[in-house]
């Protein structure tokens, strides 16, 4: 595994740039899917109905159209269903209830507020080392984060255990 390479992104990878039949989940896929099983879904419950759903020689264009469904007639805030050409198969629909979909893995959760967060943090120190090296001294400074270094440490050693960032000499810097 690559850092920074997680499973959504090595599947799409395969799917489309090596069209194989491996099924990608993003927010529209595990959105339908939970909505034509009219269940919450697991993470590897997800993957393992997408992955089985492929058909085989159409990875790359099946995965183009779960995306692309989900996204315009399987919306997440006002679903087509009386024009959707799956509703006969949508558990969703026939039985009714709450949606599945907010709960399943692989749905877009809120993300948490940007503007003073871990993610903003990282972000600067990144942004800081695409010009070259920063001082490990100044590592917090630079995240803007001089009043909370045990926080800056923390936010340094996963990008450090990620590969993201190398540390010599006294100097962080890319790898």
């Amino acid at each position: 595994a690559l850092p920074g390479v997680g499973d959504y992104t090595a599947r799409a990878v395969m799917a489309f740039a090596d069209h194989a039949d491996v099924g990608v989940v993003d927010t529209n896929v595990a959105r339908v899917l939970a909505r034509v099983h009219n269940k919450v879904l697991g993470k590897k419950e997800v993957q393992l109905i997408a992955d089985a759903i492929v058909p085989e020689g159409l990875g790359w264009e099946w995965n183009q159209v779960m995306m692309d469904f989900g996204a315009t007639v399987c919306s997440a805030r006002a679903p087509k269903c009386a024009s959707c050409i799956i509703n006969d198969h949508c558990g969703w629909r026939k039985i009714g209830g709450d949606d599945p979909a907010p709960a399943t893995a692989g749905t877009s959760k809120p993300q948490s507020r940007f503007e003073g967060s871990d993610r903003q943090a990282r972000g600067k120190l990144m942004k800081a080392l695409v010009s070259g090296a920063v001082r490990i001294a100044d590592a917090a400074k630079v995240m803007g984060l001089m009043e909370h270094q045990e926080r800056s440490d923390v936010i340094v050693r996963g990008l450090l255990e990620d590969g993201l960032i190398a540390q010599a000499n006294g100097w962080y810097q890319q790898p």
